[in-house]
């Protein structure tokens, strides 16, 4: 079976780093799904806003050619433990494909970019090809008392962020509120823990430089201009 993208997403995450790990942990987060040309229309889109949240299916483009294994090690077990890879969500997969539930925010079919559906709580990278949408129905997707797995027992933990009011002064209330969002999940590989580096992750069109150390993150400075 061969499957065309039916649409692109348009993130502030130019690269891999920094995209949080699950969909819907950073609902503050938004995004535009943007339809390829054949599908920008009022009727492949008619009854979309009828529902609060979509499941979107996509490609893992970043990591065409990696290999795949049939273990992987989750960051949620610190990077240490091994799990089999139909047991995670890992990016390295055998057909690249992800999985996301986003909320859906808006439908417009006449803009300057075609019709454009937004989303927030999204964990995709820009440019990130889309395969399907499709709605979410809650009374068959939502199951509440459904095991988890190693999620259950394996607590994310978030880092306290710290920063001068003037370093987001660059930024408006709602991207400097998703930005905060972001970096508290903690965007470093789990295998990293030097309190004394400064990261630098792409965010929009600035670069956001910041250091951790026992717990908390600390926005070095924000680089970039509108």
């Amino acid at each position: 079976m061969e499957i065309k993208p039916i649409a692109h997403f348009r993130s502030p995450f130019a690269t891999k780093f920094g995209i949080p790990r699950q969909s819907g942990i950073v609902p503050q987060l938004r995004g535009r799904i943007i339809m390829e040309p054949q599908y920008a229309s009022a009727e492949a889109l008619r009854g979309l806003d009828g529902f609060d949240y979509l499941w979107l299916v996509w490609g893992f483009s970043a990591n065409a050619g990696a290999p795949v294994h049939l273990t992987v090690r989750p960051p949620r077990l610190g990077g240490n433990a091994r799990m089999g890879v139909f047991a995670t969500r890992s990016p390295f997969r055998p057909n690249g494909l992800g999985l996301s539930s986003v909320r859906l925010e808006g439908v417009s079919v006449d803009t300057a970019e075609g019709a454009v559906i937004t989303v927030s709580g999204a964990d995709l990278m820009d440019g990130t090809p889309i395969y399907d949408i499709k709605p979410y129905v809650a009374f068959t997707d939502s199951h509440a008392a459904a095991r988890s797995g190693f999620a259950d027992t394996e607590r994310w933990g978030t880092l306290k962020v710290e920063y001068d009011k003037e370093t987001l002064g660059c930024m408006d209330g709602a991207e400097a509120e998703a930005l905060l969002r972001v970096l508290e999940q903690d965007p470093r590989p789990q295998y990293h823990d030097d309190p004394q580096r400064i990261y630098g992750m792409p965010y929009g069109q600035w670069d956001v430089r910041f250091r951790v150390a026992d717990g908390i993150l600390t926005i070095v400075e924000i680089v970039g201009s509108r």
